[in-house]
């Protein structure tokens, strides 16, 4: 699809801390033209008048989509399911925050979301959103269902391990997050008193983002993948840090580890194998993974580290770089590359 020279579009819910950021990238951005907001909960009061920190946005918000014709949808998982499938019907191409329409099964929705998906067909039809990895779908598709933070961080670390057959298909991912990244509704584990100074995993009985993750390892390996994945919550406000393992294959060297993490991102503008053990703070505010393998050929072990911020890259700036690709813009268009320090 060609470029034009503005795109109508739309946020949906736009008070979540996924919402809130897209405005704050779209509001910018040379192509898409920001046309509509929605948050019942705020409806008929201007986006400046609630977040004072976006004071040139003078949009209201409203209840829904009425001219817009690419919608971002951040609302939670349960919700956007039942809202999607109209956008699509009224013709409108759709970019998923949530995980409603990531997993490809959906049997197994029950049992890691707690609800039956309503509309299966559309688990076949939508593009998961790894934009580094679907660059060639994005183009034709209506409906992209966008990766979250912790997802993005794991595929982004072992995919070229996987995609050049280097390490065996059982790996362990120990992932560390900042609060932000459980959303701006009030929980007692995320008051400052109660995660200031204290560092704890949870989800261990499995976490819902397991099977994502599992899921497009297993394709990247084409064969099944062992996963274990083990979030834990720090205190801090953004950022992922992701520490992953695995089991090389027999006669895999330093050297083509090296060569498969290069080669594979050779092309990627948001990711950059880096050549030290990256920070999370490397990632503030910019849409970029920072990616660092480490090889043990004496033990014939891959550690990967790969920082992002859970908010751009792992919400809304990859959003916005996956509808660049399904408008044939660079994929940079309107998104931050550096962080912001300190």
């Amino acid at each position: 699809m060609g470029t034009r020279e503005t795109i109508p579009v739309a946020v949906v819910n736009g008070t979540g801390y996924g919402g809130v950021e897209l405005l704050r990238l779209l509001q910018r951005h040379p192509t898409f033209e920001l046309v509509e907001v929605t948050a019942r909960s705020e409806a008929g009061k201007t986006v400046s008048s609630i977040f004072p920190h976006l004071p040139d946005l003078t949009l209201t918000f409203g209840e829904r989509v009425e001219h817009a014709e690419l919608v971002f949808v951040a609302l939670p998982d349960h919700a956007a399911v039942d809202v999607i499938p109209g956008l699509l019907a009224e013709g409108r191409r759709v970019v998923d925050l949530s995980a409603g329409f990531r997993l490809r099964d959906a049997a197994l929705y029950p049992r890691w979301y707690g609800y039956e998906h309503p509309v299966p067909a559309l688990l076949q039809q939508a593009t998961f959103g790894l934009a580094e990895f679907a660059r060639e779908t994005l183009p034709q598709s209506q409906l992209v269902a966008c990766p979250g933070c912790y997802v993005t961080t794991a595929l982004l670390s072992l995919a070229p391990a996987f995609f050049n057959n280097l390490i065996e298909p059982d790996v362990i991912v120990d992932a560390k997050s900042g609060t932000s990244g459980a959303g701006r509704t009030l929980k007692l584990p995320f008051h400052f008193s109660e995660a200031n100074e204290d560092v704890s995993a949870y989800g261990l009985n499995g976490h819902r983002h397991q099977p994502e993750i599992a899921q497009e390892l297993t394709r990247y390996a084409n064969t099944p993948v062992r996963l274990a994945f083990t979030p834990h919550l720090v205190p801090m406000t953004r950022g992922i840090l992701a520490t992953s393992y695995a089991t090389l294959r027999p006669g895999v060297t330093a050297a083509q580890i090296a060569d498969a993490y290069i080669d594979t991102y050779a092309d990627a503008p948001f990711v950059t194998v880096a050549d030290q053990p990256p920070h999370t703070k490397w990632t503030f505010g910019s849409n970029r993974c920072y990616i660092y393998p480490v090889t043990h050929e004496d033990d014939a072990r891959l550690v990967v580290i790969g920082v992002l911020d859970n908010l751009v890259k792992g919400a809304a700036g990859q959003a916005v770089q996956c509808a660049n690709l399904m408008y044939s813009l660079p994929e940079t268009t309107g998104l931050p590359l550096e962080g912001v320090y300190p």
